[in-house]
Formats: C-alpha cells, sequence, structure tokens
C-alpha cells in the first residue's frame, strides 16, 4: 500500500549561492561559514526561480523592453529549494520515496545535509528513496540546482546535443533567452508498505464498427505478492461497464476486454466521452493492497491515402471512428518561457480558446517539452487531438539528429518516459521524432531539404519504442516528414510534397501568396505562417518608450526575438503612416488575417486530396510586437486567429 503526500502545500524557501557555496564550506580567511548570495525567500512548488524573484522584488519584469536580458545573471547561481517535512509523513515502516516528475534541469537532492542522489534530465522523471536520510522529526529537504548547460538556442547544430534541457529557454524566432530553473512539475513523497504498484502504463483499442474497446495495462509492481488485480471500467455517470479479475503478471502486457463503449469524438464531431479505469491489487484474503486509476477514451485512428497521391505517399487522410476528419489546428508551444509557473487553470482558460475556434488538432513541438498531465486531460475533454513530439528540433548550422550510442539510448529513455506517461489519452494521435530533423537533398548529414527517416539510428530507436510500447499509434520519424522539407513552386505536380513545412511570410502582393496556394499539392502542411502586430494596447504596455518605430534598425525591442518578422520598409512601402502605431498594426493584422484565412480556405476545400493544416504558430509565450502567433499573450485572438476560426468551423466541402 502506498501513501502519497503532495509537497506543493508545504512552506518552501529559495536561496541563491554563488557555485558550491551552499555546501556548507567555512572561509578560510575568516572562519565563517559561507551565506546565501540571495534570499532565502518564500518560493512555490511547482515553480521556477525567476518567477520567485520576481515576486520578490529581486527580478525586474522580462516581458517589458529588453528587461529580459538583465534577467540572465540568474543562470549562474546554484539554487536551493527547502522545506521541512511533516513529521507524521516520515514515521511508520516502509520505505519513503520522493518521486520528483519534473526537475529542471541538473543537480542533487539532500536530506537533513546529506546527498540522496543527483539529477540530470529535464524530460524524465527522477525517484529517490530517502529513507536511510530520515531522523526522527523535522527533516529538512533540499532540492539543490547546478547550473545549466552553456546555450542550447536555435541556431547550432543539433548532432552535437547531449544535453537534454528544452532548447526554446535560450532564445527561438518568438522567445528571448529566459533559461528556466527550478521544479516544474508535481513532487511527492510516497510511503511504500508490503506490495503497491510501482508504475502503471495503458493504451486502449477500439472497434468504432462494433462499439467496443479493450484496456491493455502492464503494471510494474513492488514487493509483489498479490494474487490478484481487479480492473473495474466505469462511465462517467458512475456506471460499471466492465469489471474483472486477472492474476499478478509484473511488467507483462494484459489485455482486457473487449467491452462495449460510446465512441470518443474529434472537437466538432461530437462528444469526449471519458472513462475511469480503477486497478486494485487484491491479496488471497481478498483484502486491498493498492490502488491505481486512469481516465481514457475510446476512438479508432485510421490514416488513409489522400486522393491523387503517388502510390508511394505517407498516408494523411486521418479517419476517426469512421469519419474522414479534416485536420485543423496550430502549433503549440509552452504557455510562458516559465513553464514551471503555470496553472491547471491556465491551460484550461487558452484550451478553450482553440476549442471555440475550431481547433482538433494541436501540435507539442520538439524544441519544448512534454506538457504537463493536465494539458493531455483537458485536450481530452475538448475534443482536441494531440501530435506530440520527443524533445529535438532543427539548428540551422546542422539538423541532423545525434548518432552516438549513448545518446541514442539516452533518448530511449526519453522516449519510454513519455509515451508511459501519456499513452492513456484518447486525444493524444501521434508520436514524432523532432522538429525539422533533415540532412541535405544530396545524402549529407549538413544542409537542409531532406527530413530524416527511420534509418537514421536515434530515429530507428525510437520508433522500436514506440512500437514495443504503444503499437496503435502513429509514429512519424520527424516534421516535416517529407520526402522534401518545405514546398517548393518549382517541384508542385512532381509528388513530392506528402507533408512539408513553410512558408512562414511573404514580401510583396498577396496576389502571388494566393497563386502559391492556389498550385498547392502538399498532402499535408504541419507548419505554415504569416508575420502579424500584436495588438496596439499590449505593444505600448511591455514596449513603452520603445512601443515605436517599429523599425528593428533603429529600435532593438523589435529584434530582441531575432527581428525576422520585421515588416517595417514592406508598411512604408504600403503607403504607411510612419507616426503611427495604431496604423501600423491595423495594416499589419490585416495582412496576416487574409494570407491565413486563405491558407485554411484553400487547404480544406482540397480535402480529400489533402488531410490538413496547422499555422505556426498558435499562441504567443512572449509579448512579441510582432510574430506568427494568431493568439497573444493574453490568450486573445488577434483578427487572424478569429478568421481562421471562422473557416475551421465551416463545413468540409460537399464531395459527393
Amino acid at each position: 500500500m502506498r501513501t502519497i503526500h503532495d509537497l506543493s502545500g508545504l512552506e518552501w524557501r529559495l536561496s541563491g549561492w554563488h557555485p558550491h557555496y551552499w555546501r556548507g564550506t567555512v572561509s578560510v580567511e575568516s572562519g565563517m561559514r559561507l551565506a546565501p548570495d540571495v534570499g532565502p525567500i518564500p518560493a512555490r512548488v511547482p515553480g521556477s526561480v525567476q518567477q520567485a524573484l520576481r515576486e520578490a522584488g529581486i527580478l525586474r519584469d522580462w516581458n517589458v523592453k529588453l528587461d529580459s536580458r538583465i534577467c540572465e545573471w540568474v543562470e549562474n547561481r546554484h539554487w536551493v529549494f527547502e522545506t521541512t517535512l511533516p513529521g507524521e509523513w516520515t514515521r511508520g515502516p516502509g520505505r519513503h520515496v520522493l518521486e520528483c516528475s519534473g526537475l529542471d534541469y541538473r543537480g542533487a537532492v539532500l536530506v537533513n545535509g546529506r546527498e540522496v542522489g543527483a539529477f540530470c534530465n529535464t524530460f524524465i522523471p527522477h525517484v529517490f528513496d530517502v529513507t536511510d536520510f530520515l531522523q526522527p522529526d523535522a527533516n529538512r529537504l533540499s532540492i539543490v540546482f547546478t547550473g545549466v548547460p552553456e546555450f542550447l538556442g536555435q541556431i547550432g547544430w543539433t548532432s552535437r546535443i547531449a544535453d537534454w534541457k528544452e532548447r526554446f529557454n535560450y532564445g527561438w524566432d518568438w522567445v528571448p533567452r529566459l533559461v528556466q530553473v527550478g521544479i516544474w512539475d508535481e513532487i511527492r513523497l510516497v510511503l511504500r508498505r508490503g506490495d503497491s504498484f510501482d508504475a502503471m502504463s495503458l493504451y486502449t483499442e477500439t472497434d468504432a464498427g462494433a462499439g467496443v474497446g479493450v484496456v491493455t495495462f502492464e503494471a510494474g509492481l513492488s514487493l509483489a505478492v498479490g494474487e490478484h488485480v481487479e480492473v473495474t471500467v466505469t462511465g462517467e455517470s458512475g456506471e460499471i461497464v466492465h469489471q474483472v479479475r486477472v492474476p499478478v503478471q509484473p511488467t507483462v502486457a494484459t489485455r482486457i476486454g473487449p467491452f462495449p463503449v460510446d465512441l470518443w469524438q474529434p472537437n466538432g464531431c461530437g462528444a469526449q466521452p471519458l472513462y475511469d479505469v480503477r486497478f486494485r491489487l487484491l491479496d488471497r484474503a481478498e483484502k486491498v493492497l493498492d490502488g491505481v486509476e486512469r481516465r481514457v477514451g475510446f476512438r479508432q485512428v485510421e490514416w488513409g491515402a489522400c486522393n491523387g497521391a503517388p502510390p508511394e505517399a505517407t498516408p494523411w487522410i486521418c479517419t476517426v471512428n469512421g469519419r474522414p476528419t479534416f485536420l485543423q489546428g496550430f502549433n503549440w508551444a509552452p504557455i510562458r518561457p516559465f513553464f514551471a509557473d503555470v496553472t491547471e487553470a491556465d491551460y484550461r482558460r487558452l484550451l478553450e480558446v482553440y476549442r471555440n475556434l475550431g481547433t482538433n488538432l494541436l501540435r507539442v513541438w520538439g524544441g519544448a517539452v512534454l506538457e504537463k498531465e493536465c494539458f493531455y486531460r483537458l485536450c481530452d475533454e475538448f475534443g482536441i487531438m494531440v501530435w506530440q513530439e520527443f524533445p529535438l528540433s532543427s539548428s540551422g548550422i546542422d539538423n541532423w539528429p545525434p548518432e552516438a550510442p549513448e545518446i541514442v539510448e539516452e533518448m530511449e529513455c526519453v522516449v519510454e518516459s513519455y509515451i508511459r506517461r501519456r499513452q492513456h489519452h484518447p486525444s493524444l494521435i501521434v508520436w514524432c521524432g523532432g522538429n525539422e530533423l533533415q540532412g541535405g537533398l544530396d545524402g549529407s548529414k549538413q544542409g537542409g531539404g531532406k527530413p530524416v527517416d527511420a534509418m537514421h539510428p536515434m530515429i530507428s530507436s525510437m520508433s522500436r519504442v514506440v512500437a514495443r510500447l504503444d503499437p496503435g499509434r502513429r509514429f512519424l520519424a520527424t516534421s516535416s516528414s517529407g520526402p522534401r522539407f518545405t514546398g517548393d513552386p518549382a517541384e508542385f505536380g512532381k509528388g513530392l510534397h506528402w507533408d512539408v513545412h513553410g512558408p512562414w511570410n511573404h514580401r510583396g502582393p498577396l496576389e502571388t501568396w494566393r497563386d502559391y496556394w492556389d498550385r498547392d499539392d502538399a498532402l499535408f502542411r504541419s507548419e505554415v505562417g504569416m508575420p502579424g502586430a500584436a495588438a496596439a494596447d499590449l505593444i505600448r504596455e511591455f514596449g513603452q518608450d520603445m512601443a515605436w518605430p517599429a523599425d528593428r534598425r533603429v529600435n532593438p525591442w523589435y529584434g530582441l526575438c531575432g527581428g525576422w518578422w520585421d515588416q517595417w520598409e514592406e508598411y512604408l512601402e504600403a503607403g504607411g503612416d510612419p507616426d503611427s502605431l495604431d496604423a501600423y498594426v491595423t495594416w499589419s493584422q490585416a495582412r496576416q488575417s487574409e494570407a491565413l484565412a486563405y491558407v485554411a480556405r484553400r487547404c480544406k476545400e482540397r480535402f480529400p486530396a489533402m488531410g490538413g493544416v496547422l499555422f505556426w504558430m498558435g499562441h504567443d509565450c512572449f509579448p512579441c510586437p510582432v510574430n506568427t502567433a494568431v493568439i497573444d499573450v493574453r490568450g486573445r485572438p488577434k483578427p487572424a486567429g478569429e478568421a481562421l476560426g471562422k473557416v475551421f468551423r465551416s463545413p468540409l466541402p460537399d464531395r459527393r
């Protein structure tokens, strides 16, 4: 049996130190014990160091003007989160285990000043047995963060990646360098006494035509002498749909069913019924030794060929429960740079916006992280399907995934962890190796144009793990998956554009933009965008005296996030008023809205010759004055977002 204590409700303090001073070093010169450089100050868990510093008045608001730059010193300290564990939590027989779902990124766990163990990887949970470090009462728990990689940002070498930390925090074309440090997901103290579930992973299978479902689960067990696992499936009103007992078989996949189910439907296609699956570990005397619950849904997802596609092309018509479904949605980035501080309420507010726009698919981009559990649970509730990427992305100088055996092995651990933690969600329909992983068209590892495939050792490894642990879900090597990286008008009609990225901008009259999309032959567009300004009130709020002019050559705020989306000269060429922010915003937003709405309409009109389109990007996570986002940092759709919503909510063309 397990007793679980959530540590988020405890009183936490945060202190910042020059590297290694926290180890209790005594000054040789004075004999005094060294003190922290910062704090202690109050802190929330989960939470980032940066947010705690800001709430204490130590950091300025990094969203304003260029103030993100003066936050970079935080990376160069060691940080200690500390709390005292209640005595009643640490008494009694059994093993006390600290379960940390997300630590960003490297450091150590100490109990009463003694090191229990080290951690180094943002993307996997870390577990520590603290039993032998506890004293009878007032146990001091310290989680120490001891530095971050120097640089993992947008420009570099993908082939050299060896640090498993989110990359977008180091600067992308939509966020400046804001490198998070902290506890980004839940942390629990678990007392294990006797038999208990150590882990539980499961997936569902559905025969939509027959209206029946199957649950396949694999249970890890600690100290197992239990006789049976009782599995009970209940509907949303609490009625028991199916109940069965099976022998205890640790780490063996066990199928339960089939049994009748109502089908989970994508947003706009029907309801999203969900079921609770309860597992109880029983001994011979019918005593309950432990229990676990998961919420699941049942849907059948199949992939078929687009009309007129080359015979060898990958399938891009997504059929859900027997109904061909046009995939329409957005690329998802973290809600905020310091995603440790994002709450379930934040997720709910933003996902409701996406649902109301008619979104049925979000692509969780590979330069970030596995989102928190509540993101996927809310997508289940809202009917928003999820394309989940593993944490790899392109780098510009080279975009080739690492090949070293030890790095491939580390990624296997990440892939397995992602799958086991999230595979029970009906919203999840695709696993993907990462973002824009590619080499040259000549077969070289340098350059771009040809996405990687399963011949690459890391992609091959990922594919095998997905096939073993989650055989019913699609795996894509990368996005875009090719055989060409982007859609080249010179190659339209040659059958080379299956899943492609781009374009993200257009210079010149929109007539040529429309001509491009009128001729498009892609089977799927997993990224396409057009820049548009933020609302004038946001630009004034966060830009202050730097809100104008919108010319990155003289105003560095407009170039803070790469400056790739500069529209100043184009605005002037269009006759724009060089003295009016409001006129600039109106012009920019109208251009973005017209351009993206045309893309959505043309793509949807081509269905089923085309499977869908995802726009880059959905929401801003930082108040960029101009960007490809169609939802601003406050969660308000720009005019382009509203225009896309109208197209998304419109019916498919009648092809009868």
